[in-house]
């Protein structure tokens, strides 16, 4: 039988004489290279983007920029494997023009441009306005939580380390008594070797001073866990019925137009209810819009967050959570219970008024109770389990949040539109990519590597929806415009006399 034959390894070809050759004109590193090229990594803040005269000579910020920004793309994050990829891939050898660096040098440069990382992919966003690939009109905010470079036995909270230390204080107490029986024994008798008693005793004592210790740490936190690896990290339940685990809860905006990362940011904290304004915030920052929709969960729905969201300008799309704890009959669902604004009270199903009797101190929430209505009422045992009455709490920002649930029902389709715009981002980046751990510790280390990943996630988008020959000439047409400002910026100085940075400029 015959077959398709490749050729002789030991034959000698005619291959092209140049790199380039082996480059597609629609290859995404072509876009990969001439963005780094036209960013300012002086201004951006890049170490050793100003190598200095003496001295062995840095690799170029850029060309390590470069090395990153394709790993990501093509699912590759470890410093070791880019280091691999710089000795036998040819667009890798293309993008640093044949340079192999150390995995040591690749991997610090995360971890020393870990804030200029941001920056660069805001740089993209703002290559991707001009492009007008946002919409600026509607954004959904989420949340996911990725496992931090950390494990969940490095966690530890007040009760766990009170757990921690009586079991300590119960083998140091079990081996004293047993150092005392020695001292009782006969000669002839078997004895415990003291030597390494006391040997078990010192690593005990060691062990609980560091408890104590991280005890301390958590009374200052008010009681908060505390982490000895990735201080920022925390424990998180994860979805799916997974337990806990030490996490970060990665915050996104992304807009309607096209689904592309607006912006983000690695939180600590263990749920979303406040993440919102901060996520508007930093969206408005982003598109320079003052008006704009916010998509979001139930999981957003806090008072505070959505006032000052909507000082910000946004109109927030978030239905309200069902309240726990609800009677078996719907009909007494606290959804049933109807606000009297004129009167301040609350009418129950059966028509009882339920009035004000307090507020709560701790968080201006109001309550609302009859408690003659209730012990009278002949449907009370339908209505709570409580032997004396049923409690309602109103919230100080209830007709924000209730306005809020309302932009729900009424914009039905709108609202649908949540779910595919922020669980796409995370499906790619998590499942598909399988960035589902981090590899720096800390929150900033942690923003940066999410900086690269969110960067090739809009890349992608963009050259998935517009090509590379769109983008290229994009990116192209700003370096352009931004080298003729960068001269007229120079040839001010040289006339004032005043030293000037560029925000843009063609590096090197």
């Amino acid at each position: 039988m015959r077959y398709v034959k490749g050729e002789d390894r030991n034959q000698y070809n005619m291959v092209p004489m140049s790199l380039d050759d082996y480059i597609e004109d629609d290859n995404i590193c072509r876009v990969i290279d001439a963005f780094v090229d036209s960013l300012n990594l002086v201004t951006m803040g890049f170490k050793y983007a100003q190598p200095n005269d003496l001295g062995r000579p840095p690799f170029n910020p850029g060309d390590m920029l470069k090395l990153y920004t394709y790993g990501y793309q093509h699912r590759i994050r470890s410093s070791r494997r880019l280091q691999k990829e710089t000795q036998r891939n040819v667009e890798v050898m293309w993008l640093l023009n044949g340079l192999t660096p150390d995995d040591k040098t690749i991997s610090n440069f995360r971890t020393d441009n870990k804030k200029a990382l941001k920056e660069v992919f805001r740089m993209f966003n703002q290559l991707c306005i001009d492009l007008e690939l946002f919409g600026k009109r509607t954004v959904s905010v989420d949340g996911s939580k990725i496992k931090a470079n950390n494990s969940r036995n490095n966690c530890h909270t007040e009760k766990s380390i009170n757990k921690q230390l009586s079991r300590i204080d119960k083998h140091i107490t079990e081996y004293m008594n047993e150092l005392e029986l020695n001292d009782i024994k006969e000669r002839n008798e078997p004895r415990l070797n003291e030597n390494v008693v006391k040997q078990a005793l010192e690593i005990l004592e060691k062990q609980k001073a560091e408890a104590e210790d991280i005890l301390e740490r958590i009374k200052e936190k008010d009681g908060k866990g505390v982490s000895i690896i990735d201080e920022d990290s925390s424990l998180m339940k994860l979805s799916g019925g997974k337990g806990f685990d030490a996490c970060y809860n990665v915050q996104t905006s992304v807009d309607e137009e096209h689904g592309l990362i607006v912006d983000f940011k690695a939180s600590s904290s263990g749920n979303d209810l406040s993440e919102l304004s901060e996520m508007v915030e930093l969206t408005h920052e982003m598109l320079e819009s003052k008006e704009i929709n916010v998509l979001a969960d139930s999981g957003y729905c806090s008072g505070k967050e959505i006032e000052k969201s909507t000082e910000l300008g946004a109109t927030c799309y978030i239905p309200k959570p069902e309240a726990s704890h609800q009677p078996e009959d719907e009909k007494y669902h606290r959804k049933n219970f109807k606000y009297d604004k004129e009167n301040d009270c609350y009418i129950c199903p059966a028509g009882k008024i339920l009035v004000n009797v307090r507020t709560r101190e701790r968080d201006g929430f109001k309550v609302y109770a009859n408690r003659e209505a209730c012990m009278s009422c002949t449907v009370k045992s339908k209505c709570t389990k409580s032997k004396t009455l049923r409690q309602i709490e109103r919230s100080p920002n209830q007709e924000l949040i209730d306005k809020a649930s309302e932009n729900v029902k009424k914009n039905p389709g709108l609202y649908r539109r949540r779910q595919e715009l922020s669980e796409y981002p995370f499906g790619v980046v998590k499942r598909i990519w399988g960035y589902d751990q981090f590899l720096c510790r800390g929150r900033e280390k942690v923003e940066g590597e999410l900086s690269l990943t969110f960067l090739a996630f809009n890349m992608r988008r963009a050259i998935n929806i517009l090509g590379v020959e769109k983008v290229l000439k994009a990116i192209r047409e700003k370096s352009l415009n931004l080298e003729k400002t960068s001269k007229n910026l120079l040839n001010w100085v040289f006339t004032t006399r005043r030293v000037v940075k560029t925000p843009f400029a063609r590096a090197g």
